[in-house]
């Protein structure tokens, strides 16, 4: 009992102190590929058009890559082209089904395009994708979106 116990406390130690994950940070199994770094930076720079001609190059390179096709989705967002990034982040998502940062953005997406229903699907979904116990940045992130929207509309 007592070394189940341990055990326990050391596990939840370690998901305590393990970093969070950033918004755009790139899982270490990828491959690397400069294209996408050069597109996440300037994503991070919120300079959309160049992010959009880095991660075209790069999606052309891994067209199978969920991580490339969600900040293609984001790019596109910020730059008002709602087909686009609808596109992108679906796609993202039929190739992982459990991507956070895709079903975040596509929560936003659909609160933006006044599709709140569509926005709890995401949040929903995001609480079965989070390894926290149904809790995680992305849904935090989404929920304030979703929250937020919600005391607009009253």
């Amino acid at each position: 009992m007592l070394r189940s116990s341990c055990l326990f406390a050391f596990v939840l130690l370690l998901l305590v102190l393990s970093p969070a994950r950033a918004d755009f940070e790139r899982s270490r199994d990828k491959p690397e590929s400069p294209e996408y770094e050069a597109g996440r930076k300037a994503v991070e720079a919120k300079d959309y058009k160049t992010a959009l001609q880095n991660l075209t190059k790069a999606v052309q390179k891994l067209p199978n890559d969920a991580d490339v096709h969600n900040l293609l989705g984001y790019s596109y967002r910020k730059l008002g082209d709602t087909d686009k990034a609808f596109e992108h982040y679906r796609t993202a998502l039929k190739l992982d089904p459990a991507h956070r940062g895709a079903h975040e953005y596509l929560g936003e997406l659909y609160l933006e395009t006044d599709r709140p229903a569509e926005a709890e699907k995401e949040l929903q979904a995001l609480k079965k994708s989070c390894p926290w116990f149904g809790k995680c940045e992305e849904y935090d992130d989404l929920k304030g979106e979703i929250d937020k929207y919600k005391a607009k509309k009253k």
